[in-house]
């Protein structure tokens, strides 16, 4: 019985990917949906699909909110900034896509509230009274993820919306059991606010139906329908929060975060049709049609992605998600990614400021394990992958062969497609093609790796080194074929290693972009005889041992540090070692405090003014937790005053005081006080 496909489609295809928090840096984490998300838009287009790649920054929600309290400034200066970041860091990795904007974006907003009216008015969505977690201590509500408790049915320690330590469980406002403030750790009391659900559980019948039929991986349809037949409950979508898209009817509440998320994916649709001129573009994607919607999610995002925003779009008359494709979790050490808890290895700092190839890694995440299996980085396995794979069977394949032509021959040599080697090629279009419709790319690796040995196989068995000797005719005519493999090798790793492949075509004798825009088929079209091999060289380099013991220790520290933290023992953080040159250019001094207020709305910031000698520095300090404003004025402490100035709550800080933590009561933080000495006296 021949397998039906869902690609190649005449069908539109959009496909997006779970939106990351503009609230931090990029870590390898983030990779396991957009690379694969990513090698799969480049297999679509190989495929002549009519596609379209969108994503976006998730700017609002607690994440967001509680980043920019701590780093003491306004939520819409964070997400700018970190927006800006993954803006600029996913080319770098070769993401690209089509669009990716903000979910606080003009089109977002406007999208959103169109969609909630519409279910307001579609019946879908109620008032009702919630007895809500309000801390005294802080003097406010607590929305999800200011708070932490447990879960009610794996009974693991949970944040107030996510069990995020256990079962992974959706969890409603009031559901969390023995709440406490995940601020100060005070228990929390409970108050009486109404908010506003939608009828999650007038879908249940939908769901079913509509998970039994979705496609994409069992990961996602499994577990959703776990849910659904236990019964659903009606979702909460308001929070007590300022930062967010108002409720239409209510703008004392915000919408909860994942009303707003997924909708981008359309709005972020509907920004891209005005960029490429053709406004009404997007409804080919998103008004019920042929247009196949593609969600590519991390597991933790499961429950809302299969129930919540398919629900969402049935109740207000939009097309539904053709295929949800889930990812397993990465993990190091065994532990999940985290970065509060310092479970992490970072984009930037621990890839590609090193060096490294961003094509590498895209290699390791989407051949190192399933899709839907949960990935355990290491570098050590990186290194592997890398030396052994990429360096040792198709680097090697690709060099020899190229240089082997390129010094006997200097161009493609007269040949014939061998029937045997044709037929390896058009097996690798098919398997590839079966790859892209179980969304399981690590099946496309491994299938350029096994074409590669082929190659490897077919060079060493005709022995070229000999018969250039005793048969230049007959060594052309391998090398003709050596060469088509290198050719067929190139067009199909271009969606896993896009620049790799750029450095091949060249060398091959063409314009390096132009292998990004050939179909799989052209994988059988041979090279032209006569065309000029161009300066041939390795592609891939092995990772540089020293290179891998420095990630290798940096990340056991930073795990081992994670570890003793989570014991309850006190971590020693390690710091970088320091010239003297580098101490000498920090300028200390005392400062005397002239003035000292709180910062509005800001409940940790206080707002110094400070005599240091010379002239009056304005500084903000994160102390107004521990301190009253007139208890710091008229103290000398020690500050630093020539470090760069920061807005930090609003108000540009020129400078730092220098305070230590009190070694029995950590968290405690004691200014270092100056009594007696002169403001503007150096330290040294």
């Amino acid at each position: 019985m021949t397998k039906l496909r869902n690609y190649p489609t005449k069908d539109p295809v959009l496909v997006t990917c779970g939106l990351p928090y503009a609230s931090g840096q990029m870590h390898i984490g983030h990779l396991r949906t957009y690379v694969p998300a990513d090698v799969f838009v480049r297999l679509l287009k190989k495929m002549q699909v009519d596609v379209a790649f969108v994503c976006g920054s998730d700017t609002h929600g607690t994440p967001v909110l509680t980043a920019a309290e701590a780093a003491g400034v306004s939520p819409k200066e964070l997400y700018t900034k970190y927006h800006q970041f993954y803006l600029e860091t996913f080319p770098k990795l070769h993401i690209n896509f089509d669009n990716y904007g903000t979910t606080n974006d003009p089109e977002n907003v406007t999208r959103t509230i169109q969609i909630v009216k519409e279910l307001q008015k579609n019946g879908y969505v109620y008032p009702k009274d919630l007895d809500s977690p309000y801390c005294d201590n802080e003097g406010r509500s607590l929305p999800d993820r200011y708070v932490r408790g447990e879960c009610p049915y794996c009974h693991a320690d949970a944040r107030g919306d996510e069990c995020d330590q256990g079962c992974g469980r959706y969890l409603e406002p009031g559901e969390i059991l023995n709440p406490r403030c995940a601020i100060c750790g005070s228990p929390t009391r409970t108050v009486t606010r109404t908010h506003y659900y939608f009828k999650l559980s007038s879908f249940e019948e939908f769901l079913k139906k509509y998970l039994n039929d979705v496609d994409g991986t069992k990961i996602a349809k499994n577990y959703a329908l776990g849910w659904v037949n236990e019964g659903l409950k009606d979702w909460c979508i308001t929070r007590d929060l300022d930062w967010g898209i108002k409720y239409p009817g209510d703008e004392s509440l915000t919408l909860y975060v994942w009303v707003d998320a997924p909708i981008h994916y359309m709005s972020s649709t509907e920004q891209w049709a005005k960029k490429i001129k053709k406004p009404d573009e997007w409804k080919k994607f998103w008004l019920p049609g042929n247009g196949r919607l593609v969600h590519f999610i991390g597991q933790d995002i499961v429950y809302h992605h299969c129930l919540f925003w398919p629900a969402m779009l049935k109740g207000s008359n939009y097309n539904l998600p053709f295929a949800i494709v889930a990812s397993g979790m990465v993990k190091i050490r065994n532990h999940n990614f985290s970065r509060s808890r310092g479970y992490v290895v970072w984009i930037l700092d621990d890839y590609l400021n090193r060096g490294l190839d961003p094509d590498y890694l895209r290699y390791y995440m989407v051949s190192f394990t399933g899709h839907t299996r949960d990935l355990d980085f290491s570098f050590t396995a990186f290194a592997e992958k890398v030396n052994t794979e990429l360096v040792g069977t198709i680097g090697n394949f690709i060099y020899r062969t190229l240089h082997f032509t390129k010094n006997h021959f200097g161009s493609i040599p007269k040949g014939k497609f061998d029937e045997k080697l044709q037929k390896e090629v058009e097996n690798s279009i098919e398997t590839i093609i079966d790859a892209v419709n179980e969304y399981e790319l690590k099946k496309v690796s491994d299938e350029i790796l096994r074409l590669a040995s082929v190659g490897n196989e077919y060079f060493q068995a005709n022995q070229p080194w000999a018969l250039v000797k005793e048969d230049k005719a007959r060594c052309g005519d391998v090398l003709f074929n050596a060469v088509a493999l290198v050719k067929a090798i190139t067009i199909f790793i271009d969606a896993i290693m896009p620049n790799t492949a750029e450095t091949i075509w060249k060398q091959l004798g063409f314009k390096g972009p132009e292998v990004h825009g050939l179909p799989l088929e052209a994988a059988l079209e041979p090279l032209k005889v006569g065309t000029k091999i161009i300066n041939p060289q390795p592609v891939i380099s092995k990772i540089d041992d020293d290179l891998l013991e420095s990630l290798k220790k940096i990340i056991d520290n930073r795990i081992k540090a994670a570890e003793k933290a989570e014991s309850g023992e006190e971590p020693v953080e390690e710091k970088e070692m320091i010239t003297f040159d580098d101490f000498k250019k920090l300028d200390l001094r005392a400062g005397k405090i002239l003035t000292c207020e709180r910062v509005p709305k800001k409940d940790k910031l206080l707002h110094l003014e400070v005599d240091i000698g010379t002239e009056k520095r304005s500084i903000i300090t994160g102390l107004a937790d521990q301190y009253e404003p007139e208890e710091l004025i008229g103290m000398t402490a020690l500050f630093l005053t020539n470090l760069e100035p920061k807005k930090i709550g609003g108000i540009e800080s020129h400078g730092m005081i220098i305070a230590v933590e009190k070694g029995d009561q950590p968290g405690r933080w004691l200014p270092v006080k100056l009594d007696d000495v002169p403001p503007g006296s150096k330290a040294a």
